[in-house]
């Protein structure tokens, strides 16, 4: 067909992943990837419903581009993603310039669905939960985006039921896909390039494909020669298992930075979220990784004034951030979700709300501040990702996921070397190359 399409990819990094492999599909059927929206025949937005205001965004998002190309030819518009998942048919009633609505578990059907309606002209929407047949068809076709840091999805869907939470209406039920499936992938993205892999779930280390545990896959992965880093995202505290935990005596490349989202400090409002975990169960946790490897560090997710936090329970949580000291870490003001056990609960007041967010976060800069300042001066192993856009730096990251700017050359892309840190800021270090080492680190 010889058509251009145009991406825009909302939310974590499972889109980023889906956004991938939806153009690895799309491009059998003609298209060509195109960064100007108003050069392409489709627009594709990969949209993300965790976040306030998700399904508003993406109709404000249509509205900019359909008011952009007012004077050109319409493209093909298709909306895929959790939004998608969650609207499905409201989508195509409330939005006339929609065309196609596709959900995470319809990818699969994408090139038929655009096909179909080149030649029919019908709206249609497709948002069946079918995970398995999701994965066998992208196990067909090669993961073409290759980049020195690569996302690799292993685990779909949710079975917790947190009761905020939107994700096992809009991703299904939890789904793992083959052991060989996801070593097949790892295998092809290291000959391409790759040498570091991200393994992605929203449950990920729930892993579970006949017997196969997310340890397994990583103990596998690492026998890749060219594979010199691995990582994994996001866990549940209640899929800690001691095999994983385990884990971290014997892997070379699995990387010592833990996220875990914690979501609370409070028992009370862990109860109330459906969380299914207790502090002192996380805390176990992290005294037995600790005890492995002190160089373990974690990050988390929190969820700040859910309905029936008082100021006991707060408390509780600022005193889990002073006591774990989260290098980074995500903090969100709780927002209701439709859908969900907690969409009518009544709202803690948006002034206390804001207040305690601010101290939150205030509490976790102080933890990134001082982490990254204790690195000054001394030497880290940093994989070097990329020129910066200016091309006079390079960018990488350390082995607890933070940016590293330095004074690296393209040929060190794709390669461990050796940074001195010479100052920082709060989400980055800056330093210069000291040696280079493109050898396995722990």
């Amino acid at each position: 067909m010889n058509q251009k399409i145009f991406i825009k990819t909302f939310g974590c990094q499972m889109n980023e992943y889906d956004s991938n492999r939806i153009f690895d599909s799309v491009r059998k059927i003609g298209y060509e990837k195109t960064d100007i929206y108003e050069n392409a025949d489709c627009y594709l937005l990969n949209t993300c419903h965790i976040r306030n205001k998700a399904k508003e965004k993406v109709y404000h998002e249509i509205g900019r581009v359909k008011k952009k190309l007012r004077f050109k030819k319409k493209p093909l518009v298709i909306i895929v993603g959790c939004v998608a998942q969650a609207e499905n048919q409201e989508m195509l009633k409330r939005e006339p310039y929609i065309d196609l609505v596709i959900g995470p578990q319809s990818y699969h059907k994408i090139n038929k669905t655009i096909l179909n309606y080149i030649k029919q002209k019908k709206k249609v929407e497709e948002t069946e939960f079918d995970a398995e047949s999701k994965f066998d068809y992208f196990s067909k076709i090669k993961n073409n985006f290759n980049i020195v840091s690569s996302f690799l999805t292993i685990q779909e869907g949710c079975d917790k039921f947190c009761h905020f939470c939107v994700v096992p209406y809009t991703r299904g039920p939890e789904y793992s896909r083959t052991f060989n499936q996801i070593l097949d992938e790892a295998k092809y993205l290291a000959d391409n390039g790759s040498k570091e892999i991200i393994l992605l779930g929203q449950n990920v280390n729930a892993y579970n494909n006949e017997g196969y545990k997310l340890s397994d896959l990583i103990l596998s992965i690492e026998k890749l020669t060219e594979i010199k880093r691995i990582r994994y995202t996001t866990s549940h505290p209640k899929d800690m298992t001691a095999d994983l935990i385990e884990i971290y005596k014997s892997s070379k490349k699995l990387m010592p930075l833990v996220h875990l989202p914690v979501q609370s400090g409070s028992n009370k409002i862990l109860k109330l979220m459906n969380r299914k975990h207790t502090i002192e169960e996380y805390l176990k946790i992290y005294d037995k990784l600790k005890e492995i490897n002190p160089k373990i560090e974690f990050s988390s997710d929190f969820l700040i004034a859910y309905p029936g936090e008082d100021e006991q329970d707060f408390k509780y949580t600022c005193n889990l951030v002073e006591r774990i000291r989260f290098i980074n870490s995500y903090s969100f003001v709780f927002s209701p979700r439709p859908g969900t056990v907690a969409e009518n609960l009544d709202l803690i007041e948006k002034k206390i709300s804001m207040r305690r967010l601010e101290k939150i976060q205030t509490l976790l800069f102080e933890n990134q501040i001082k982490m990254n300042k204790s690195l000054e001066n001394n030497i880290i192993n940093v994989l070097a990702e990329n020129l910066t856009e200016d091309k006079n730096k390079t960018f990488g990251k350390s082995e607890h996921m933070t940016s590293v700017i330095f004074n690296g050359k393209k040929s060190d892309i794709g390669k461990v070397v050796q940074v001195k840190v010479t100052k920082s800021n709060r989400n980055t270090l800056f330093g210069e190359i000291v040696k280079n080492s493109d050898r396995k680190v722990a």
